[in-house]
């Protein structure tokens, strides 16, 4: 008899991580590697956000707490979404976890039971079919393409839904593709969910603050009102703050799905850690001045990295509205041969060569749902996106 659950076979390891740590392998063994692959800021935490951190040691708010958060964080979230979304909440509609991730996963073993459906539109972050997987449900890929700006349309996210379909997850902008939904897009999308009222929404605003040029953010429940009672509103303080090794993500919506996910949490971590929640508290009440220069950091390297990809024989690399990836087309390249001799015939064909003969780590389409294209983090120095890019346009050059 196999040890290992049936439900863990459904499922696969982190290809982002499993990226991720092999680069660092590569480079603990005295390789020349340039990481593309963690989504993660390079820049520091705000220092006021570690100063809260330590004061709150010193304070000793070092016991346990309640368990999805602590009052004084759930109120600076209702004032963080009533602020910058115009979406009222009280505090018992606001659940604190472990990170984006947890918050997600807290809801998705909440409410699925085995045969419901998920629809995800592609492509995706890794994590969200095997979260569905883990929870007994079923994924349902509604693939988006290039053509449409990587973007779900009104007739695809119908043709999805079935009278099975439990929720839709959305993210705007995206992991991996950096495609942002304007309001007018947003709303043919909601206008479906509204002819579908058995239909949850799932949405990951993650990278709200990452946005550039005139793109305008906005998430569901603020473009149609009438969905606000069959929404979860996620989001955290990992990538805007800089904080992705403090674990602190959040969500608000019914008080009956929260008080759920707080069960479930009870049960699994229990709360979030107690200093990292006070450090949240400063950084949503706190200055939020750095948020824009951020952006117009993260927005020069965006435009480097397109230029960049784009001069690579092979590639197409669309122009994102937010986030700090790219998600290149490598359609040209597909059929061809390495100098180093590998055939690429696959995206992930093409990163393990591009890591094995250049150094640079990226994360291959497939792990996205879409293909034949590869993710690009740009949350890492300039010089080492020109570089890196310059790698990748010689090994696009060396390809026959």
């Amino acid at each position: 008899m196999d040890f290992l659950s049936a439900t863990l076979n459904r499922v696969k390891p982190s290809p982002t991580i499993a990226v991720t740590t092999k680069a660092a392998e590569l480079r603990a063994a005295g390789h020349d590697i340039i990481a593309l692959g963690a989504g993660e800021p390079d820049f520091d935490t705000p220092d006021n956000i570690k100063a809260a951190a330590i004061a709150a040691i010193n304070e000793g708010h070092t016991k346990y707490t309640p368990v999805d958060g602590i009052a004084e964080l759930k109120s600076a979230i209702v004032k963080k979404f009533r602020r910058e979304n115009g979406l009222t909440y009280t505090t018992k509609q606001v659940s604190v976890g472990t990170g984006g991730k947890q918050i997600l996963y807290n809801a998705l073993m909440a409410t699925l039971n085995e045969g419901d459906e998920v629809v995800i539109p592609a492509p995706y972050w890794v994590s969200y079919p095997d979260m569905v997987l883990l929870a007994g449900g079923s994924p349902v890929v509604a693939e988006a393409s290039l053509q449409t700006g990587f973007k779900l349309t009104a007739d695809q996210l119908e043709s999805a839904i079935t009278p099975r379909t439990k929720w839709l997850i959305f993210n705007s902008p995206s992991n991996p593709t950096g495609a942002g939904y304007s309001w007018d897009e947003l709303k043919s999308l909601t206008d479906v969910l509204l002819r579908h009222p058995h239909v949850w929404v799932m949405s990951d605003d993650m990278y709200e603050h990452l946005t550039f040029g005139d793109f305008s953010f906005c998430t569901p429940a603020q473009v149609e009102p009438r969905l606000y009672d069959r929404t979860l509103t996620v989001n955290g303080v990992s990538k805007a703050y800089a904080m992705t090794g403090w674990r602190i993500g959040y969500a608000a919506g019914p008080v009956k799905l929260i008080n759920a996910m707080r069960k479930v949490q009870s049960q699994s971590t229990s709360n979030p850690c107690s200093i990292s929640q006070w450090a949240a508290v400063e950084a949503l009440n706190g200055p939020q001045e750095f948020l824009a220069s951020n952006r117009t950091v993260f927005e020069r390297r965006r435009d480097l990295v397109v230029a960049g990809l784009n001069d690579c024989a092979g590639i197409r690399c669309p122009v994102p509205d937010g986030a700090f990836y790219v998600y290149p087309s490598i359609a040209g390249c597909i059929g061809k041969t390495s100098a180093g001799g590998t055939l690429i015939d696959t995206d992930e064909a093409f990163a393990t060569a591009l890591l094995e003969e250049t150094g640079v780590a990226v994360v291959f389409g497939a792990a996205f749902g879409l293909s034949p294209n590869f993710r690009v983090s740009y949350a890492t120095s300039d010089a080492d996106l020109t570089e890196a890019c310059a790698r990748i346009k010689s090994f696009c050059a060396g390809l026959t």
